[in-house]
């Protein structure tokens, strides 16, 4: 009998939020990050084809927020398996100098691996 869980469970769908850069309205939340795209998983479809203008809001230790500013087009959208929400892919047309940077430390801190012990 399962009586309790293993491995700590990390909601990555809920984590950080992306919004429209221009208006400031939120359009869902990063599901996937990598060198040339992301994936976004929101609660309406996303019209596939034309540029959006995107910001990732990281929060900082100390408190405040790090704007990561991008330009991405929509290449595809469908509906999520949870019902109600949809998943979009994007490729990346503009990022900061240090997005590869951003793209390894998200990796890195949504990583299941253990932190390797010093010799």
């Amino acid at each position: 009998m399962f009586t309790a869980r293993q491995i700590e469970r990390h909601e990555l769908c809920a984590v950080l939020q992306v919004f429209n850069r221009i208006t400031g309205q939120p359009l869902g939340y990063l599901g996937n990050v990598s060198e040339n795209g992301i994936m976004l998983i929101s609660e309406l479809p996303l019209m596939v084809g034309p540029d959006f203008e995107l910001q990732i809001r990281v929060p900082l230790k100390g408190g405040g927020l790090q704007f990561i500013n991008l330009t991405a087009s929509c290449l595809w959208c469908h509906e999520d398996e949870t019902p109600g929400h949809y998943d979009s892919g994007f490729m990346l047309l503009q990022a900061p100098r240090d997005y590869d940077s951003y793209v390894r430390a998200l990796q890195e801190f949504f990583s299941f691996r253990q932190a390797s012990a010093s010799a």
